[in-house]
């Protein structure tokens, strides 16, 4: 396989076959988009662009709120050559200037202020172009580039080659469980993120299967479309599933065949309760945006804390009780992360055991400071980084159990609402802390470290006073 114009070429090619047929490809409400309809509406997406200056080679920030717009901008743009930058529309504006100005596109997509009102799908927003003056061509072969939260609080820019999304669509496509030619699929995983993106989009229009999208999760939505669509499949984050099986006076569903969760831990009490609503058991697609689908265990055969057997095409390994992913190059973009990527290895810092005999992957936790909200990864130290920044604050720690909660120890009065703006303007709001715990002191280790422990945190508080951890 090769880079650069073979990825348009066999994205354009993947349109074009779209093209010749008149069969739905996806819904939203009353929305039915028909593929010949998806592929006129790439070409008039890619005729504005054209006019705004946008060639192959141009770096182009997208923000997009999740849409059927920003799906003809994607599609336009990678059939246009140009490298995709892709931002999450619920960044703050501080969060989208650090990035902006890290990455230095020369083109910023937005959609200007229907962005202040965000919701899960809506079939049509609009797009503002802005040029950046300043920005630089694409330094490389990569056509899509994402961000994750880094372990100092800057984000961590990684880059997907076209050889990279087109061998992680292939990988979709070689799992026999996988939606078909005319399949239907309620597709809740984030467009943000890889696997509703390639996962969800990109392998539903390689294969065939028609796509549907919920413009809110209320239950009444939800059930409208699973029962309306005739659904067989369901793709989200098990905070999806949660809500999926609560919803009330729900009818038998027998064409419903498959649900997916990834993202993030799937807790087994959700597994549970979806098998006992639907009868389906819910199966993984456990990745990382740095490598794209890694394991998958689609039918939900293996309870959680299992994650299945490797992709198809992938390597990996289990080295210090954590998960390596073989990969042909370093994802890393803008920083030096050379402790994640040696020889070849990338270490994921999840923790891992191999089930003996069947080779099956669990997932038992982190071994950094990374947590998944939603489907959305975070990083505590980013939080508390932000944090630490308020004059009134001496010292913080940040740590995860059912929400983020942050321990602080304040050098004068701080109000809830002042310590609140102070989050909102420079988190997003999945970061934010649920819970603020405010302390006299923090407890420490023997050589002086703050406790991350969150049971050692709240033990240290009920005792009233600093301790010592050994």
């Amino acid at each position: 396989m090769t880079d650069g114009t073979d990825f348009e070429t066999w994205f354009g090619t993947l349109l074009a076959g779209a093209a010749r047929q008149d069969a739905a490809w996806a819904t939203h409400g009353e929305t039915v988009v028909r593929h010949r309809t998806l592929r006129a509406e790439v070409d008039r997406a890619r005729g504005i662009l054209r006019a705004h200056g946008v060639t192959a080679g141009s770096t182009v920030a997208v923000q997009v709120l999740p849409s059927f717009t920003l799906l003809w901008s994607l599609f336009a743009l990678w059939t246009s050559g140009a490298q995709v930058m892709l931002l999450d529309p619920r960044l703050t504006a501080a969060e989208t200037t650090r990035l902006l100005e890290l990455c230095e596109p020369q083109f910023h997509l937005t959609s200007g202020t229907a962005a202040q009102v965000f919701t899960p799908f809506r079939a049509e927003c609009e797009v503002v172009v802005e040029r950046r003056p300043l920005g630089r061509p694409a330094q490389g072969a990569h056509r899509l580039i994402q961000f994750s939260s880094g372990s100092t609080g800057l984000p961590k820019v990684i880059g997907r080659t076209g050889d990279s999304l087109r061998a992680e669509v292939d990988r979709f496509g070689q799992l026999p469980e996988m939606p078909g030619r005319g399949e239907h699929v309620l597709l809740l995983s984030s467009l943000a993120h890889s696997f509703g993106l390639l996962g969800g989009v990109l392998h539903a229009l390689s294969a065939g299967a028609v796509l549907h999208f919920a413009g809110s999760l209320r239950p009444h939505e939800l059930r409208r479309v699973l029962t309306g669509r005739r659904v067989n499949a369901v793709f989200g984050v098990p905070a999806h599933f949660h809500l999926l099986s609560r919803i009330p006076a729900l009818p038998a569903l027998p064409d419903l065949r498959l649900a997916v969760s990834g993202g993030e831990s799937l807790p087994g009490e959700v597994y549970d309760r979806f098998r006992e609503r639907y009868g389906v058991r819910i199966g993984q697609a456990y990745g990382m945006t740095e490598a794209g689908i890694i394991a998958t265990d689609l039918t939900g055969r293996d309870a959680p804390p299992a994650v299945g057997l490797p992709a198809p095409g992938m390597r990996t390994a289990v080295v210090d009780g954590t998960l390596r992913v073989r990969l042909p190059e370093n994802p890393y973009l803008h920083a030096d992360l050379g402790d994640r990527y040696v020889d070849g290895w990338l270490n994921t810092r999840d923790r891992c055991t191999v089930r003996a005999g069947s080779g099956v992957l669990e997932i038992t936790g982190r071994a950094d400071t990374m947590v998944a909200i939603g489907g959305l990864k975070v990083d505590l130290t980013e939080v508390e980084a932000v944090l630490a920044e308020h004059t009134a604050i001496s010292e913080v720690v940040v740590v995860y159990g059912e929400a983020i909660e942050a321990h602080l120890v304040l050098q004068r009065e701080l109000p809830r609402a002042e310590l609140l703006a102070w989050c909102k303007e420079r988190l997003s709001p999945y970061k934010i802390p649920k819970a603020f715990h405010f302390r006299t002191a923090l407890p420490r280790t023997s050589n002086g470290k703050l406790v991350r422990n969150r049971e050692l945190l709240h033990s240290a508080a009920e005792r009233g006073r600093q301790v010592m951890v050994r």
